[in-house]
């Protein structure tokens, strides 16, 4: 071998090296079990599609005994699944340095149900029901909104146990459920379609499974944000427009509960009520943010009294790594 072919056996050596060591490992938790509402991010994973920024990606689950949050306080963990803006501006109320850097759902996925045909047909129609069964966290927050802006009654609210049978026994009751879950339950168990209101059509205007990171490492890998960030835009689209079926096996796998006519009925859910892809998204990508909307979800929440006034709710989130388009060429 002469020299000039040595020198580029080495350079090619030491750039497959560099690729091989380049990637930089990353862990993001999941506020839930594997479903397809986290499936943009199996997308991101299965495809190559954060691999190709220079990451790679750990998905880890959540779960009814699994607490993220500290993890992500602590370091163990790189992002963090958020529910909606509620979270994030109680961060700020303790001074915890964490923001929310993109919002993968437009829409907060929360509806109420009711039975068709029993006079609970429209939005205006829900303060006659007989009962609303509603877990605590509703209760607290969006309940409180509902009462404050609709004059919803307080007093007939019963707790909600995660079993649809009280309401299906119920023709008067009102139930609340996740838009992609609940209402598959109620037809399967109920044989019936029900009503569905969801609540950020009327006003409930929080961003939703957003994604949390300590302002730490902003600062210090501001790169590996963008990435994925940028990586999770992508892999949204890809996921609701093109070929998603490796992300739903990898999903299959860590959720073995979950089924295909589970993961279909979530999916086109999510595409037919706009919760991933509507309104600022068509324009500014997936992901996408607005000080107007952070600032009037907290407006209506203050006079709700669910949280307090005079918060510095700009320590909350950044749009520093969000509505640059990233992804639009992808959807189909």
């Amino acid at each position: 071998m002469n020299v000039k072919s040595s020198v580029c056996a080495a350079a090619i050596l030491a750039a497959s090296t560099f690729a091989a060591t380049a990637a930089e490992k990353v862990v993001y938790m999941t506020n839930w079990l594997a479903q397809a509402e986290h499936g943009g991010y199996y997308q991101a994973v299965a495809d190559g599609t954060y691999a190709a920024c220079g990451l790679e990606v750990e998905i880890q689950q959540g779960g009814p005994q699994v607490s993220g949050r500290p993890l992500l306080l602590a370091g163990k963990i790189d992002f963090y699944m958020g529910g909606n803006m509620l979270q994030a501006f109680d961060a700020v109320q303790q001074g915890i340095p964490l923001r929310v850097v993109a919002a993968s759902f437009q829409k907060e996925p929360q509806v109420l149900m009711t039975h068709p045909g029993q006079g609970l047909d429209k939005w205006e129609d829900l303060t006659k029901a007989e009962q609303y069964i509603l877990g605590d966290e509703g209760f607290q927050s969006y309940f409180q909104w509902m009462i404050t802006e609709f004059g919803f009654d307080a007093s007939k609210r019963v707790p909600y146990t995660f079993n649809p049978a009280p309401f299906i026994a119920n023709p008067k009751s009102v139930q609340q459920g996740y838009v992609t879950s609940e209402p598959f339950a109620v037809e399967k168990e109920g044989g019936f379609k029900p009503n569905l209101f969801l609540l950020a059509d009327y006003g409930f205007d929080t961003y939703a499974t957003t994604i949390e990171v300590m302002q730490d490492t902003i600062d210090k890998r501001p790169e590996v944000v963008q990435c994925f960030v940028d990586g999770s835009a992508k892999g949204w689209y890809n996921y609701l427009y093109g070929d998603n079926k490796a992300a739903n096996e990898m999903i299959k796998k860590d959720n073995p509960d979950i089924n295909d006519e589970q993961i279909a009925f979530s999916i086109e859910t999510m595409k037919s009520f706009g919760i991933v892809d509507s309104g600022d998204t068509e324009k500014l990508g997936i992901g996408a943010m607005t000080d107007e909307r952070v600032k009037s979800f907290y407006d209506k929440m203050v006079k709700a009294k669910v949280v307090p006034e005079g918060l510095d709710i700009g320590k909350s989130y950044t749009l520093q790594f969000v509505n640059k388009g990233v992804g639009l060429d992808l959807k189909k």
